[in-house]
C-alpha cells in the first residue's frame, strides 16, 4: 500500500491542530516525530480512519485501486495500536487476537488460525494459552502489535509503542517491527530517536500543523552541521532533530 495525505485541515473547535499538511508513506518503516502538541496523534487517527479531516484527502492505494478514508471500511485496512490500550486480563493471549480479528471481519472459522499466525510474527507462541493478566510489559506491547495484525491488514501504525519499556523489551520489540517492516508499510510515532535510529528508513518531522521534514534518516543526521542548538550529550540525529525544531519555535520532543 502507498498512503497520500493531501491538504490535510484538522481542529478541535477553533483551535486548528492540522494546517493544510501532505505526506506520503510507502513501503518500510516510517518514523513520525514532532514536539508535544504537533498533532502526531491527530494525523494517525485520521490514517485510521477513526476520524476525518475537515478537509483534505487521505488516499490508500493498494492492488485493488484506490480508496478514500471516508469510505465505508477503510480502517479495515488498517491495523492500529494506540498508546493507550487495555485487554480483558482473564483471557487467554489466543482468545485476545482471535477476537480482535472477527472484531476486524475475519470470519469465526479462521480467527483460531489468523491469531496462530499473528503470535508467530510477534514471538508470543509459547504464550498463546496463559492469560494476558501474565504478560510482562513488553510482552503486552507485542499482544498490541499481534491484535492490530490478525485481519492482516495493508498498513500498520504503532503510536509511542516503546514507551515504559526497559532496554531488553524494547529491544525485542524493535525485532519484531522491523520484521513486519519488510512485509508492509508500518508508521511509527515515537518520542525515541532511537527507535528512528535503529528502525526507520524514512521520517517526517510534524511542527505548527504542517510536516516540516520528509526524507531519509540519513538526510536529516547530516543536518547537524546547522543545528542552531547545541545538545552536548546527544547523539548527531538528536542534534539535528533539536535544531529544526528550536528553528520552528517548537519544544523539544
Amino acid at each position: 500500500m502507498n498512503l497520500i495525505v493531501h491538504d490535510v485541515v484538522a481542529s478541535y473547535g477553533r483551535r486548528v491542530v492540522l494546517d493544510g499538511l501532505s505526506w506520503q508513506v510507502s513501503a518500510g518503516v516510517t518514523g513520525l516525530l514532532g514536539p508535544n502538541g504537533a498533532g502526531k496523534t491527530t494525523l494517525l487517527h485520521l490514517i485510521a480512519g477513526i476520524t476525518t479531516p475537515r478537509r483534505g484527502t487521505i488516499t490508500a492505494i493498494g492492488t485493488d485501486g484506490q480508496h478514500n478514508s471516508k469510505d465505508k471500511g477503510f480502517g479495515k485496512r488498517i491495523g492500529f495500536v494506540p498508546q493507550h490500550f487495555t485487554f480483558a486480563a482473564e483471557m487467554s493471549v489466543r482468545d485476545t487476537i482471535s477476537y480482535a480479528a472477527w472484531v476486524n471481519g475475519v470470519p469465526r472459522r479462521a480467527c483460531g488460525a489468523a491469531a496462530g499466525q499473528a503470535l508467530d510474527r510477534v514471538n508470543l507462541k509459547e504464550r498463546a494459552d496463559t492469560k494476558v493478566r501474565t504478560l510482562s510489559g513488553g510482552q503486552r506491547q507485542r499482544l498490541g502489535v499481534a491484535t492490530a495484525l490478525a485481519h492482516e491488514p495493508e498498513l500498520l501504525i504503532l503510536d509511542e509503542p516503546t514507551v515504559g519499556l526497559d532496554p531488553g523489551q524494547r529491544l525485542n520489540l524493535r525485532e519484531v517491527i522491523a520484521d513486519i517492516g519488510t512485509r508492509l508499510p508500518v508508521i511509527l510515532s515515537t518520542h525515541f530517536v532511537e527507535d528512528v535510529t535503529h528502525l526507520c528508513q524514512r521520517v517526517g518531522i510534524l511542527a505548527g500543523g504542517r510536516m516540516v521534514f520528509d526524507d531519509a534518516v540519513e538526510k536529516l543526521a547530516a543536518l547537524v552541521a546547522d543545528a542552531s542548538v547545541d545538545v552536548g550529550l546527544g547523539s548527531p540525529f538528536e542534534r539535528a532533530y533539536a535544531g529544526i525544531i528550536e528553528r520552528l519555535g517548537g519544544d523539544n520532543a
